[in-house]
């Protein structure tokens, strides 16, 4: 059987969601409960029993009795010393026929909150996995205390910081915050207390009953800490702002807001002066009110409040790397530490409420920042559709655990592209339908789409749009790269099958191979000598990080290679390669920025620092 028609079987699966496939010759493949594990603790995902995964490709073998096969799969899902939780119904596992051979299919699902960790055998310590993209792998201690720690009813935000009271509070915080309280709700009751009262009310200082422990809260120092306190009671707590604005490559920013001493870096302080670099940079039209006064709180203005509140309440603020919003000239991102407490399709959905800071999010709800009637997303969509803008994009990363929502600042058709595909594609992209469309600009603006980007920009079923995508490549408009895992389209006619050993690529301006170390013309060539170093990944759906970052150095030994360079070389995900395998690279020293000042620009390439045995 084609290993094209895997997504004709697997219809009813979210398409690009990960698949892994196993040979069940001998029974229950030991390997089965890892994967199931490591699939519930990260996205969900499809195990096909009957297709052994080989070096040369998949051989599709099929289960020698599929009905066998199944009673096995519910004893031991069942049986607690083999795996800690049943996640299946029974419409999860399914017999699949095709030419006289039959293949059990099933489907696991994101775990929740409370069933996380999943883990095989009787330890969560040593039986936890979770999904990379180079395959399952065995989380460390910290991440299964975690997930351990998300399981709690009690916010972790509530917990009393032992020998930290009212005098590690800041007082001109705690006025300002009292003033927006009472600026949104003038009559509220708790106005009329004094300020220790108020943050007794607020959760910010508490008193434990069981113990008789009292004094500032987590919630309370983050909110409310002088710089001192929280330094000492929380020291892996970060926030930072940047703004980087400049065309100039060697201005890395053009503004920036850090815990530096100058100011009480607790959330409301940075709240206050992000909101304001952010809402004065946006240039809307003003409108008026019921009462003829200017509404300066437009939809966008909301969306972005919203966007704020969220990475701050929603952080693991024990967690690495702190809290980091960056302005540029496009886009927006946030991205804070921790995990999503609910499946992608739930926030998309809205509605649903899992906050992990439960008392930062009631103090930002009463000063008027911030909505507990669900994810937020809802009301950050509605602001960017309001503007006509890309759909927001949600990111979720392991090793360390991190959430980025990319707020993109481009209009949602833009007229250089809507007129550079009808140029390309003449009638055939004309007579498309609106899904189809945004589907390739989105591929065309933003290099490549996926499914579970097209659910954010429609709503549409995973289903449809599997639909809408394999229709556009069998038409000629997008090709399809990663079938087996993580599927991704780009625009037909950018990017060849690398198979053919070479191509040229117009607009994209660079020549590689040789020993080549600079970039130049107006097309990009990839020597057969860079195809055959990079062939192990193209073969391979999964490789080990040692032997990803061995084919890098390689691959970019005496030339300057981009993050699509590698990717269409190595067959991987352009951002799954740079945060995985790249950053750590760079870290490392093993790996140099073509332009160090300015990581992230678009075109960045890397060159390795030493050189290597091919």
């Amino acid at each position: 059987m084609p290993q094209r028609d895997l997504f004709t079987i697997l219809q009813s699966s979210s398409e690009g969601i990960d698949t892994e496939f196993k040979s069940a010759r001998g029974g229950m493949p030991g390997s089965f409960w890892e994967s199931y594990a490591a699939m519930a603790n990260t996205q969900g995902g499809t195990i096909v029993l009957g297709v052994a995964e080989k070096a040369s490709g998949l051989v599709w073998e099929g289960v020698p009795d599929a009905a066998q096969l199944r009673t096995v799969l519910w004893s031991q899902l069942n049986d607690r010393h083999k795996i800690s939780v049943n996640l299946l119904r029974d419409d999860d596992v399914r017999t699949v026929e095709d030419e006289g051979r039959q293949f059990v299919v099933v489907s696991v699902p994101r775990a929740s909150r409370l069933q996380r960790p999943v883990f095989v055998g009787p330890n969560p310590m040593t039986g936890t996995y979770r999904r990379a993209e180079e395959g399952d792998y065995r989380c460390a201690d910290d991440e299964v205390r975690r997930m351990l720690a998300d399981q709690s009813d009690t916010p972790a935000d509530s917990h009393i910081v032992e020998h930290f009271g009212l005098p590690d509070f800041d007082p001109d915080t705690v006025k300002q915050y009292r003033n927006r309280f009472a600026s949104r709700a003038p009559d509220h009751p708790w106005l009329l207390l004094d300020d220790a009262p108020l943050l007794a009310k607020l959760s910010a200082l508490r008193r434990d009953r069981a113990t008789g422990l009292e004094g500032a809260t987590v919630a309370g120092l983050l909110m409310f800490g002088r710089f001192e306190a929280l330094r000492d009671a929380l020291p892996a707590f970060h926030v930072d702002y940047r703004e980087r604005l400049s065309d100039d490559p060697a201005v890395r920013w053009t503004d920036r807001v850090v815990p530096d001493g100058t100011w009480e870096s607790n959330l409301f302080q940075f709240y206050l002066r992000v909101m304001q670099r952010l809402s004065g940079d946006l240039k809307m039209p003003f409108q008026l009110d019921r009462e003829l006064y200017r509404k300066d709180d437009t939809a966008v203005h909301e969306a972005l409040r919203e966007a704020v509140v969220n990475a701050l309440v929603h952080a693991d603020h024990r967690g690495q790397g702190g809290v980091v919003i960056e302005r540029y000239p496009d886009r927006i991102e946030l991205s804070n530490p921790g995990s999503l407490l609910v499946s992608r399709e739930q926030l998309l959905k809205g509605g649903v409420s899992e906050c992990r800071n439960k008392s930062l999010q009631l103090m930002f709800q009463l000063m008027g920042g911030g909505d507990k009637a669900g994810s937020g997303m809802d009301k950050i969509r509605a602001g960017w559709r309001a503007q006509h803008w890309r759909s927001p994009r949600l990111e979720e990363s392991l090793q360390p655990d991190r959430v980025k929502l990319v707020l993109p600042m481009v209009s949602l058709i833009p007229d250089e592209v809507d007129l550079a595909l009808r140029q390309r594609f003449g009638d055939r992209f004309a007579k498309l339908d609106t899904t189809a469309v945004q589907a390739v600009v989105t591929a065309q603006v933003e290099g490549s789409v996926t499914n579970a980007r097209m659910q954010e920009i429609t709503g549409e079923h995973a289903k449809d749009i599997t639909g809408v995508l394999q229709t556009l490549v069998r038409d000629g408009l997008l090709t399809q790269q990663n079938q087996r895992r993580w599927a991704s389209y780009r625009v037909a006619g950018d990017f060849p099958p690398l198979a053919e050993g070479s191509r040229h690529l117009e607009g994209d301006s660079r020549h590689l191979g040789g020993d080549s170390r600079h970039l130049e013309g107006d097309s990009r060539h990839l020597s057969p000598e860079l195809l055959s170093l990079a062939e192990p990944a193209r073969l391979k759906a999964k490789l080990p990080t040692a032997e990803m970052q061995t084919l890098v150095l390689r691959l970019c030994d005496t030339r300057w290679l981009t993050t699509r360079d590698l990717a269409d070389l190595l067959s991987r995900d352009p951002e799954n390669l740079q945060r995985r395998i790249l950053t750590g690279l760079v870290n490392q020293g093993l790996l140099e920025l073509r332009h160090p000042g300015v990581p992230n620009r678009p075109d960045q390439a890397y060159c390795s620092v030493v050189k290597t045995t091919k």
